[in-house]
């Protein structure tokens, strides 16, 4: 006879990788380092931001990127000629965790990096639940896949602090309204920044670039006032 036994764990099983998380976020605004977590669905153009962040600053800031994937390392082999990067394989897992940034990071050494990008899982539901040091949580939304997306997927645009519009250039052909998808996910986060970018073309990548720029400038200012930057404390970020 199959029997089921209940155990309850009366606290966060998460509270260790939280505090890791924090600890981090820390220390990297301390570098003045702004992390950018990127996530979307597969396909929606995270890699090709990358490439087009990087081909805009052409080398006058340092950046570098973490990449995640299930398998292969195609989007590493993308993004090497312009920027340090490193792979984060996760063998089937449908996310990242901190142990394989950390591990990830130990590929940069001692390196410092002004803006470092963590280019997360294709997946718009369990990387939502992770933390991984970020200042910024960003989330892409490709106009291929339709503008009902942030209702549909809530928790992961409450948990963002940008929502990216990409592919712009197919806007002419596709039924999606960059308004109805913006108002959608700003039903779920009022103050959640937007913008609109074509990656090929790069509309909308320099406005994308001067804004991380700031972001990283306020975070500086944020850390140098106080032990505990601004950034790391505001929601969404300390999930």
């Amino acid at each position: 006879m199959n029997t089921t036994t209940t155990i309850h764990v009366n606290r966060d099983v998460k509270a260790e990788l939280k505090r890791q998380a924090a600890e981090m976020r820390e220390e990297f605004a301390r570098r003045g380092t702004l992390v950018i977590n990127v996530l979307s669905s597969p396909g929606s153009g995270k890699t090709s931001l990358l490439e087009a962040t990087a081909k805009h600053w052409h080398n006058r800031r340092r950046m570098a990127v973490l990449v995640g994937d299930l398998a292969t390392d195609r989007d590493a082999q993308r993004l090497a000629p312009f920027c340090p990067v490193a792979q984060l394989t996760t063998g089937g897992a449908c996310h990242l965790e901190i142990p394989l940034v950390q591990r990830g990071l130990e590929t940069f050494g001692t390196d410092d990096f002004e803006f470092l990008f963590i280019e997360n899982v294709g997946n718009l539901v369990c990387p939502a639940s992770h933390d991984l040091a970020e200042h910024l949580r960003v989330v892409l939304l490709s106009v291929t896949e339709g503008d009902d997306k942030p209702g549909k997927y809530p928790k992961m645009f409450r948990t963002s602090n940008v929502v990216v519009i990409s592919k712009s250039d197919l806007l002419p052909y596709v039924p999606f309204s960059v308004k109805a998808a913006v108002d959608d996910a700003r039903l779920i986060q009022h103050d959640l920044r937007d913008f609109t970018v074509c990656s090929l073309t790069g509309d909308g990548v320099a406005g994308w670039c001067r804004f991380l720029e700031e972001t990283r400038e306020q975070m500086i200012a944020d850390a140098s006032a106080s032990a505990t930057p601004t950034l790391s404390a505001r929601e969404p970020l300390a999930r």
